[in-house]
């Protein structure tokens, strides 16, 4: 028994060496966070002046571009904020839209960018149609569907008409221009009028054009 206990005794130091050295790898991994999660803030993680971005079709025809003096880039979100924003739209078989504001934020992947402080968006003039332009403190652009609106307010101008309202959505595809609430209305070599609507022939309750 005297010559097996020299052996026991260092089994079970064996065994609490390794007791021990799991339970102090198991305290340090739970005390000490490895890789602490990270922090989800409405902060930049890079930045550029300059800035162009430039979208295409499947076919490789650039349909939108987007440029601005300065861009910053949001991960929590994955929006980029653009000062001085200028973005061209170019469907074709579209007329050219032309959109500026003091900043823009794009989002979606792309498919919005809201338009913010002095936003004014000029649609081209063609052979059929003179120029039309919207101006509001707010303007939405949906890139994709290649429609512009706002549910704030909003003047038109197309032409020599003018109209003033809250709320306003264009389609550039179809040319369908929709005025909500109008308040003034001014069509030029038709009628000139001042009026209050809540309804008309929009479903919305507004003024329906194809300019």
């Amino acid at each position: 028994m005297r010559e097996r206990a020299p052996a026991l005794i260092a089994v079970l130091l064996l065994i609490t060496l390794v007791i021990g050295t799991w339970w102090a790898a198991d305290y340090a991994q739970h005390a000490i966070p490895i890789d602490p999660p990270p922090r989800i803030t409405h902060e930049p993680d890079s930045w550029a002046t300059n800035f162009v971005m430039v979208r295409s079709d499947p076919a490789g025809v650039a349909i939108n571009r987007l440029e601005g003096d300065r861009m910053h880039h949001y991960p929590d979100d994955d929006s980029y904020e653009i000062i001085q924003a200028r973005a061209v739209g170019q469907q074709p078989g579209s007329p050219i839209t032309v959109a500026t504001a003091d900043v823009a934020v794009m989002d979606q992947d792309g498919a919005r960018i809201v338009m913010k402080g002095d936003a004014h968006v000029h649609r081209m003039p063609d052979d059929e149609n003179p120029p039309l332009d919207v101006t509001s403190e707010k303007l939405t652009l949906l890139p994709d569907e290649n429609v512009v609106e706002t549910n704030l307010p909003a003047l038109v101008v197309h032409g020599k008409s003018t109209m003033n309202g809250t709320g306003m959505r264009y389609d550039n595809d179809t040319r369908q221009l929709e005025v909500f609430s109008a308040t003034d209305v001014k069509i030029s070599g038709t009628e000139s009028r001042t009026r209050n609507d809540t309804s008309g022939q929009s479903s919305a309750g507004g003024t329906k054009q194809e300019p």
